[in-house]
């Protein structure tokens, strides 16, 4: 009996220890399992990342035309005063005596200048400049050298707010990954709640964030957890614009949160009261008893925190009474405008330099002088157009050149120039294409309100549009065709002749009834569509061609450029084609996957064939479209919106300016 029960004991134990191997293999291995997850984990949320030495890029000739000065951030940095547009860096002294311009294109990269700030990083040695760009990452630059910290994801280049720790991390906002944390080694998001939303405001510390978003409301990060703080929850606005926290040292105390229609303030994490009623908050400064509120286009409201409420104070706003600067001609009347209330002034940042307090305004710095009033003190100036957003060229038969503005009408620059002629009003706004018709000594500008006839003066004559027999008001395209012309539109294309106005679309026979572009060869006319291409000759659709029964590589055409008995065609998604003679597409260096080319932004002149890129600069070929090139330097933006040639001098027009050069220079 006992050997018997000593074999049981003896076994009972086997079992357990076999059992509590088991365990332990499985524990084990369920440990590993997780250990790598998360190992894996983070090693997914980590981003390329590349960061690199700037060295100004060799221009190969661009001249600028002068553009509007537009600022979007100021700060102090070893004693200078940097203001960031979308065109320069601009440093001054303290004097206000301009010291240096680092342009985009040339000195730092194409791409447009959003936020700076001041922070030290962690592996640097001093505290940098640091700068948002709109598509290139973050510049960080020590007053000597800039180097710039890109993310090898495209979607993490759009920099949209920034937000250096004590800690030497740096907090960066995107336009579509959301919040990411760079450590000066690596790049990740911060953390999965705060990702892939707009990012348009930074403030607070590591361990209590406010986020701001462009459609998300605002993302409260505290005791490492997210809080999302929307309308239902008190928020004016689901679009935050600014966020400035009170109480320096406490930032849970209070917050104020910008939004389109006013100003929520906060007490440790939960809305109290709606300042500014109505009102859109770009901009925000406090100083614990007031609040001044940056507004779009109307100035700026100095608001009493003291009170109950404070709406009756808060509606009353202070006109910014802008002083002369030397040497600027425009400033005298401006500042009268102003005063009388006639001239919008958007507010983009509050500045605080020891104990005096700026404004960045659109176009300029001021300070605020005793009480209410405001001096700018720096920007201002001349400059040869309205704009920075171009959508079309064209020079005309007499030199003049005819620029077209996405949102703002169009400019007529002489050749011998002098003062601009700016013409914009209710159809002469969003300009998609301007030809000149020497037959009839007009200019044909085609708009998204219609076709608008101007004289050689660029005196407008005629608006055309449904009324007048068009099968739409809004004109892509606009071609010379026959004794007439052609006009493309998102319903067909119509013909103006002696005939009077007719149209054809899909039901005729064209492949899609989006056009937008033309071109036009003796009687035949070639018409790029959303869905494909449609050969034309005596006004009707001769042939059809789209990816399923041609050798297009996409099926969206954007530009037409004839070169000999051929045509080139651009494409959203595929670079540029060509369409022989005989109906047969087929491929050319420049056809390239992903690559689109904007809308009517090719042109030929026998000597080169060039075609303006979304996002990858400028395309030259040579006279027969067999052998091109790509061409960033030097341009303001790589995204190339529109080109014209006359005379061996090419003007390519961007979204962010205009710029000239030599034909010779890009061949």
């Amino acid at each position: 009996m006992k050997l018997q029960r000593r074999s049981v004991t003896v076994s009972a134990i086997a079992v357990a220890l076999v059992c509590l191997g088991t365990f332990g293999i499985v524990a084990w291995r369920v440990e590993r399992t997780m250990v790598g997850s998360s190992r894996e984990a983070a090693q997914r949320e980590l981003l390329g990342l590349e960061v690199r030495a700037l060295v100004a890029q060799p221009n190969p000739g661009f001249e600028g035309i002068t553009t509007p000065a537009i600022y979007e951030s100021a700060a102090v940095f070893q004693g200078q005063i940097y203001l960031a547009g979308p065109a320069a860096l601009y440093a001054y002294a303290a004097d206000g005596t301009q010291e240096h311009i680092y342009r985009t294109g040339m000195d730092l990269p194409a791409a447009p200048l959003g936020q700076l700030v001041v922070g030290m990083m962690a592996g640097s040695r001093q505290p940098e400049l640091l700068i948002a760009t709109s598509g290139e990452g973050v510049l960080a630059f020590d007053g000597q050298q800039f180097r710039q910290i890109r993310a090898s994801l495209a979607e993490a280049r759009t920099v949209t707010a920034l937000l250096p720790l004590s800690s030497g991390l740096l907090l960066i906002g995107t336009a579509k990954l959301g919040l990411l944390i760079y450590d000066g080694k690596t790049l990740k998001r911060f953390h999965t709640t705060t990702s892939n939303v707009y990012v348009t405001a930074l403030a607070g510390t590591e361990a209590e964030l406010w986020v701001g978003t462009l459609n998300d409301g605002l993302l409260y990060w505290h005791g490492g957890q997210t809080e999302r703080i929307s309308e239902d929850q008190g928020l004016p606005d689901r679009r935050v614009e600014q966020i400035v926290l009170g109480e320096a040292g406490k930032p849970a105390a209070r917050a104020y949160i910008g939004t389109p229609v006013g100003v929520a303030e906060m007490r440790d994490g939960k809305i109290v009261r709606i300042l500014a009623k109505g009102r859109y908050a770009h901009a925000l400064s406090t100083d614990g008893n007031t609040l001044l509120v940056g507004q779009v286009e109307t100035g700026i409201t100095r608001v009493p925190l003291s009170g109950p409420d404070n709406d009756v104070k808060a509606r009353r706003p202070i006109v910014a009474r802008i002083s002369a600067i030397p040497g600027d001609s425009k400033t005298g009347s401006a500042a009268s405008a102003q005063s009388s209330g006639t001239t919008a002034l958007t507010i983009k940042q509050f500045l605080r330099v020891g104990e005096t307090s700026y404004a960045l305004a659109s176009d300029g710095l001021l300070q605020q002088e005793s009480g209410d009033e405001w001096r700018r003190v720096l920007g201002g100036g001349g400059s040869q157009l309205t704009g920075r957003d171009i959508s079309a060229l064209m020079v005309a038969s007499d030199g003049r050149l005819w620029v077209g503005y996405f949102d703002s009408g169009l400019d007529i620059l002489s050749a011998l120039g002098g003062k601009v002629q700016h013409v914009e009003n209710e159809h002469v706004f969003c300009v998609n294409r301007i030809v000149e018709d020497p037959r009839r000594g007009v200019v044909a500008v085609a708009t998204a309100n219609g076709l608008v006839m101007f004289d050689h003066e660029g005196h407008q004559k005629q608006v055309l549009a449904r009324d007048a027999g068009l099968i739409a008001n809004h004109v892509t395209d606009v071609a010379l065709y026959g004794d007439g012309m052609a006009l493309a539109t998102p319903a067909g294309i119509t013909f103006l002749d002696a005939g009077g106005a007719h149209s054809i679309y899909a039901f005729q026979g064209l492949v899609n009834n989006h056009v937008y572009a033309l071109g036009v060869s003796g009687d035949q006319l070639v018409a790029g569509t959303l869905g494909g291409l449609s050969l034309l000759s005596g006004g009707q659709v001769r042939r059809n061609l789209n990816t399923s029964t041609s050798g297009l590589k996409h099926n969206w055409i954007t530009g037409l450029t004839a070169v000999g008995s051929d045509w080139l065609v651009g494409t959203y998604g595929a670079g540029v084609l060509r369409l022989a003679a005989d109906g047969s597409v087929t491929s050319t260096d420049a056809t390239r996957i992903g690559m689109v080319v904007n809308p009517t932004a090719m042109v030929s002149d026998g000597r080169v064939v060039l075609a303006g890129t979304l996002g990858q600069g400028l395309m030259v070929g040579d006279a027969s479209g067999t052998r091109w090139k790509t061409v960033t330097a030097g341009l303001p933006s790589l995204n190339v919106t529109a080109l014209a040639v006359h005379d061996g001098i090419v003007y390519v027009g961007t979204e962010n300016g205009l710029v000239k050069i030599s034909e010779d220079k890009l061949q």
